[in-house]
């Protein structure tokens, strides 16, 4: 609460909207309790897990740590690149200059409950998030990476809508082409797309349906209003394309 009633400060909050707010974030952290088999635990240290507002608490306090303790220690060791995507975090270095073990173990220091683990580049590569960064003379090539189940998509035999079967199609497709692979990288990923189709019972030929230059932004577009329905089959379809010339557009959902 400390960290929150300091982001008020921080944002010239203050009064009534302040101490409501405060009273409903306090509300919300300290309904910390869940069931299993029948009994209610209480969940003593963290946030509740699954919570939507636990999402934001978290982030709330990040944000709080990295521009209080963790951007003064970024500048006494003089770190070139400091990237984070929640509780992930690349930083880009000297050995020159630092020593990345101390920076470790002050990380670890920052707060008892929040540890880190370390994993340094082996022959000059590193992963971060779904990409791998190389070191090639002057250069830091990108290139796709996978965990080994990610090979796996929603089979084309299912039951599943066709628009969710292609919506994991064209995240692929809008990965290799929004990055910036160079031509080597970027013919070895499209290779593997086509693999993970064949693998899930796709024509390959269904990757030519996605563009290859990227997203366009569209502009002075009217806001799209949407409608859920649950997927159930072929009667779901033929109901929601009486939708398919109006401003309404659909989204399915699965049981």
């Amino acid at each position: 609460m400390k960290t929150i009633d300091i982001m008020y400060e921080k944002h010239g909050i203050s009064g009534e909207l302040k101490h409501k707010t405060m009273k409903i974030s306090q509300i919300i952290i300290k309904q910390n309790y869940f069931k299993f088999q029948s009994t209610l635990y209480i969940q003593e240290k963290g946030l509740a897990m699954g919570a939507p507002t636990s999402s934001v608490f978290s982030e709330i306090y990040l944000q709080h740590i990295e521009n209080t303790i963790i951007s003064n220690i970024l500048l006494i060791y003089h770190i070139v690149g400091y990237f984070c995507n929640l509780d992930d975090v690349l930083i880009v270095y000297s050995k020159n200059t630092t020593n990345i073990y101390d920076i470790f173990n002050i990380f670890n220091n920052i707060m008892s409950t929040m540890k880190f683990t370390i994993e340094e580049e082996k022959e000059n590569k590193i992963k971060f998030l779904d990409i791998t960064i190389s070191k090639e003379n002057d250069n830091l090539p990108l290139d796709i990476y996978r965990k080994p189940t990610t090979d796996t998509i929603i089979p084309n035999n299912s039951g599943h809508s066709h628009e969710h079967k292609l919506a994991a199609i064209r995240y692929l497709a809008n990965t290799m082409e929004t990055y910036n692979l160079n031509a080597v990288n970027k013919g070895k990923e499209n290779n593997m797309i086509k693999l993970i189709l064949c693998s899930n019972k796709y024509d390959i030929s269904v990757l030519n349906k996605f563009t290859t230059t990227g997203h366009k932004v569209k502009q002075n577009m009217p806001k799209t209003k949407w409608a859920k329905f649950t997927y159930v089959g072929k009667e779901t379809k033929f109901i929601t394309k009486l939708f398919k010339n109006t401003s309404l557009k659909i989204a399915f959902t699965t049981l």
